[in-house]
């Protein structure tokens, strides 16, 4: 449980964070802040989830945020037990899903970040104005992909795969 809340906490900060990774270098490197707002800054940046995302986005965010941390927290303890065999399926999902989640994170200022990126790259991220919810499919995507995830993990927990003897 506290595994999943401090992943869950550490993936909605990175990306609520990351729209705002050069204004927090500036402030972190200014000799001229003090450290108490050097670390009281980013903590008020990430209020920036009500304004500068979309209701999509931030639900989207919040929910992949939550539901990565449930399936790290859920691997671990599947790892735990030490069963030797795992499904691909459900590595397979999780990893689709997390990395459809991380394309698909964004706010309304910037769009579907790190898809834009990518996609501006080979001159295709005018894509994204064609689609109906400007990228917050990938969103999603992501959160159906890893709620998929978590069932087939929990399934595999529930019902290892060993041999009878």
């Amino acid at each position: 449980m506290l595994l999943a809340l401090t992943v869950s906490l550490a993936v909605f900060a990175l990306a609520v964070l990351l729209p705002n990774a050069s204004l927090i270098g500036i402030i972190v490197s200014s000799p001229n802040i003090l450290l108490s707002q050097k670390l009281g800054i980013p903590f008020s940046l990430l209020g920036s989830i009500i304004t500068n995302f979309t209701i999509l986005s931030a639900i989207s965010t919040i929910a992949i945020a939550t539901l990565f941390g449930i399936n790290v927290a859920m691997v671990l303890y599947f790892l735990r037990r030490k069963i030797s065999e795992v499904k691909k399926i459900g590595i397979t999902t999780g990893f689709l899903g997390v990395t459809s989640g991380i394309i698909g994170i964004g706010c309304a200022a910037c769009g579907s970040l790190l898809l834009t990126s990518i996609l501006s790259l080979f001159g295709a991220s005018s894509i994204l104005a064609f689609l109906p919810l400007a990228g917050g499919e990938f969103g999603i995507l992501g959160v159906i992909l890893l709620v998929i995830s978590a069932h087939s993990i929990a399934n595999q927990i529930q019902h290892p795969a060993i041999c009878k003897i």
